[in-house]
This record gives C-alpha cells, structure tokens and sequence, in this order.
C-alpha cells in the first residue's frame, strides 16, 4: 500500500511521524515546522487515515509492513521514528520486528497494552451515524458532536478534520469509518510484542494524561530496555497540541543524548 506523506524540511536526520487514531499527518504539521531547520521530517497518514488508501484490513501487523515500505522505498536510509497514540503502537511493533529500520523510537502518550474503554466506539456510532447529505456546514456536524457526545471543542474540532468537501462539494469523512469500527478491539490491543529493541526509546507521557500509567513502565522497560520515560509538563493526550513546546525540547534532548544523530 503506497501512503500519502508530507515532507518538511530537506536536510538533516531523518525523522518518521505517525500519528493516532482518527488523525492524519496534518495534525503535526505546525510541530514539525519547529524540527524543520535540523531535520528531515516525514508525515504519514496511515492506512484508513487522511488521503492514504481504504483497505478493510487493519491491525499492527500490517500497518507496520506499510510503513516499512515506506521506509525502504521513500527514505531509503534507517530512521528515528515518532509515533503518537495508535501510531506509537504502530511503531513499536515495527521497531520490534524490525529493529534495522529504525535508529531511535518516540512513543508519544501510549504504551504496549491492551486499552479498556469506550469512548471510540461512541465515537465512531456517532459519525457512522450522520447523515453527510443533509449537512450545509462544519458547523451542524460540529453541533451533533455536542448533542451526543457532549465533548470538549478541541476533540470536537479534532474529529471534524476528517471531514472535507468531495469534487462535487459534498461532505465526506477523509478516515475509513467502517473499517475502523470493524477493527477497533485489535487497534485497541496491544502490538506484537515479539523481540526486544534494544536502542534508544523515549516513552513521552502527558502529565494530565491516564494512557501510560507507573504499572505500566516494567512492561515498557521489559520490551525497550533502553527505554526513557519521561513526563511532559501541561500536556493531555494530544501532547504534540497541548504541549508543543516541552515536545520539542524533550525530543532534541533525547536525539542529542542518544548521540547518533537522529
């Protein structure tokens, strides 16, 4: 599968971006631009995401493969990869099977478990349900979020990202709602978890984020033994969002400490 991708900044190490459930690579965008003068960065949308092709398959194993295509094919070179949330499992499973590929991980607010909760499968029964026809506006679906989830502006605006206007200027959901209900229990399970990557690892945590908990570090350490926690001050789950600043100087100071360069 060929991923759509966003290039920012052309010299330096080369650093992967993949990002979470129901986002897409624009959703970094403005936190690449603080990267771009030292890095060259990729950002994917990952299958079923953005303008990246529909498939009915999806879990780890092969949204992993997908990227390591891409990483073969488009970088050309092993890479300091960065995922958030569902992409931090991505990710992980590919740094585990395929340690060659990848030269430093960030795994952004998620860890190597099975997640209990809910919230997406409301989620994504709400969007299934909307009637894209009968919308004039970002707005009324902006509205129907409120009513039926009662979420914060900042999620509302998140998930509404996914809609655009098709060439006949008709609204249109970007990410592949049914394929992500069907295959919501295994992106909620945790990756394969075969192997040990035994290179620097960064687990960056929200600080008013529940996602990786102190029960969940022996685990953590048990598949990246050289693995560095560390909290982002301010931050929720959307850490690249909520706290841009303290990422970027977290990451620099892991790339610079793990001394190779990317």
């Amino acid at each position: 599968m060929t991923l759509f991708y966003r290039e920012v900044g052309s010299s330096g190490p080369a650093v992967l971006i993949l990002h979470g459930l129901f986002g897409m690579s624009d959703n970094w965008l403005s936190f690449a631009r603080r990267l771009e003068n030292d890095y060259h960065l990729f950002l994917l949308d990952l299958r079923n995401h953005g303008r990246s092709p529909h498939s009915a398959e999806m879990n780890y194993g092969v949204m992993a493969g997908d990227v390591s295509a891409f990483i073969r094919e488009t970088i050309g070179t092993a890479c300091s990869v960065v995922g958030h949330s569902m992409g931090g499992k991505v990710a992980m499973q590919l740094a585990l099977e395929q340690p060659q590929l990848i030269n430093t991980l960030v795994s952004v607010d998620i860890a190597p478990k099975r997640y209990r909760t809910s919230q997406f499968h409301d989620f994504l029964t709400v969007m299934m349900g909307m009637d894209l026809t009968t919308l004039n506006s970002r707005g009324q679906a902006d509205d129907i979020l409120k009513e039926k989830l009662n979420l914060p502006l900042a999620t509302r605006q998140f998930l509404l990202k996914n809609i655009y206007r098709n060439d006949q200027n008709r609204f249109q959901w970007r990410a592949n709602l049914s394929a992500l209900f069907t295959n919501l229990e295994t992106l909620l399970d945790e990756p394969g978890t075969a192997g040990v990557f035994d290179k620097p690892a960064l687990f960056a945590r929200g600080s008013a984020s529940p996602y990786i908990k102190e029960d969940d570090i022996p685990r953590i350490r048990a598949l990246f033994p050289r693995a560095e926690i560390r909290d982002i001050p301010g931050a929720n789950h959307w850490v690249h969002a909520s706290a841009p600043a303290a990422l970027e100087a977290a990451l620099r100071d892991f790339w610079q400490k793990a001394k190779c360069g990317n």
